[in-house]
């Protein structure tokens, strides 16, 4: 997975380099979205020690997975690393008004918790059950239900072909991501992080094979912004950042279109569902919205972001249909589409330092978790930078390493 010439141990013994005289060292990000600026929030708790300038390319965000994102959490993942990262994330995202407030403004970013329903067929159940195992020894609030509970608790919702179902109880829910991303800007910026709007075009190297600057193109003039540390954040586009390293990394942008719908009868207490189709559906204010992963086949890399719209009628109407009676006289009433930025190899973050250089961090690959991974990843990697070791959660499980050693971290519930 990589085209760098250094040993994996070169980085071991991994020093803390400091600007010329002692002065703060300078941190570059590039990606200024909400895994960018989360990490430019953390690494500003520590303003001393940091000078940090975050390079974004669209002030606007109108490409950004943070804007376009569905904006869900929940802990019913199939890796431990995951479900930490998430209940990590539920707290903070529960006080993020008291957190990320400015000047005594404090963000708002809708957060509910009816939580996340998986249904599974006879295919299915085992890995459900297995899944259910490894939450619980995780002290993951869930439970698994049989067609009958599942009847009890959602009337409106039919059970036919489904075997089990696994309900999250508390901590998962849904939330607005467009929020998210201006709350961690808006306070970073306020504890003294620099915003550039700019193209990042490339890295200077020397000698040891370190970044020495980010190469930028700002209003038509190349400009060289001298670093110790810098950080690849740039969503579905990161493996070109990483090939100025000459880093292969595994992650591609992936088109996943969101469709809006109404209907006119209520479903209390509806969670986000995920069917056994691996169609999903949750309310969004009045309304619905829904989606699906489309087959590998039929998911190219980065194809311009237009909707599917064939694959709402052709498939995913017939099965909402088909798993809730009343959505039989449910209307599309908008759509939209964005990037997950998926990591091909295992679905997984790819967090920290690569071997090949020692200064360049990687928050990468989330396959479309991210958002509520934001909180951890950014806390994680200030860590790395700040002490050269994860200190409150260790995220090694999403190294490098197990790319280069293959050794991938399946995570089996991926939506």
């Amino acid at each position: 997975m990589s085209r760098s010439r250094q040993a994996p141990g070169a980085i071991a013994a991994h020093a803390q380099p400091r600007a010329a005289g002692g002065s703060r060292a300078r941190v570059i990000i590039v990606g200024g979205g909400a895994i960018g600026s989360a990490i430019a929030y953390f690494l500003s708790l520590h303003g001393e020690d940091f000078e940090v300038t975050v390079i974004e390319r669209d002030f606007t965000y109108r490409r950004a997975s943070s804007a376009l994102s569905a904006s869900s959490i929940r802990q019913q993942f199939s890796s431990p690393v995951n479900i930490r990262m998430s209940q990590f994330g539920i707290e903070f995202f529960r006080s993020i008004g008291e957190i990320l407030q400015v000047d005594g403004q404090a963000p708002e970013i809708g957060l509910v918790e009816p939580g996340y329903l998986y249904l599974a067929s006879e295919v299915g159940a085992a890995l459900l059950r297995r899944n259910h195992a490894l939450q619980r020894a995780h002290e993951v609030a869930v439970a698994l239900m049989t067609p009958h509970e599942l009847q009890q608790h959602f009337p409106w919702l039919s059970t036919d072909g489904v075997l089990l179902g696994s309900l999250g109880l508390s901590g998962e829910g849904w939330y607005d991501g467009y929020s998210v991303l201006q709350a961690f800007r808006r306070k970073a910026v306020s504890q003294g992080v620099r915003y550039v709007q700019a193209d990042a075009t490339g890295f200077s190297r020397d000698a040891t094979g370190r970044i020495a600057a980010v190469d930028i193109r700002i209003e038509g003039r190349h400009e060289r912004r001298a670093c110790e540390f810098a950080v690849a954040a740039g969503g579905p586009w990161v493996a070109s950042i990483a090939d100025w390293a000459d880093i292969d990394l595994p992650v591609r942008a992936r088109r996943r279109s969101v469709f809006s719908f109404s209907c006119p009868t209520r479903l209390a207490a509806c969670p986000l569902v995920i069917d056994t189709t691996g169609i999903w559906f949750r309310p969004e204010g009045d309304r619905f919205i829904c989606g699906f992963s489309p087959s590998a086949h039929q998911d190219p890399d980065e194809p311009p972001l237009d909707v599917d719209y064939p694959a709402f009628d052709d498939f995913i109407w017939p099965a909402l249909a088909a798993r809730v009676p009343a959505f039989e006289a449910i209307r599309m009433t908008g759509a939209w589409a964005g990037y997950y930025e998926m990591n091909t190899y295992d679905h997984n973050a790819v967090l920290g330092l690569h071997p090949g250089c020692g200064n360049l961090y990687f928050a990468a690959g989330f396959s479309g978790h991210g958002l509520q991974q934001t909180p951890a990843v950014g806390r994680g990697i200030a860590e790395l930078i700040r002490d050269g070791h994860y200190r409150t959660l260790d995220l090694a499980d999403l190294g490098f390493e197990r790319l280069i050693e293959g050794r991938p971290l399946l995570e089996h519930n991926v939506i």
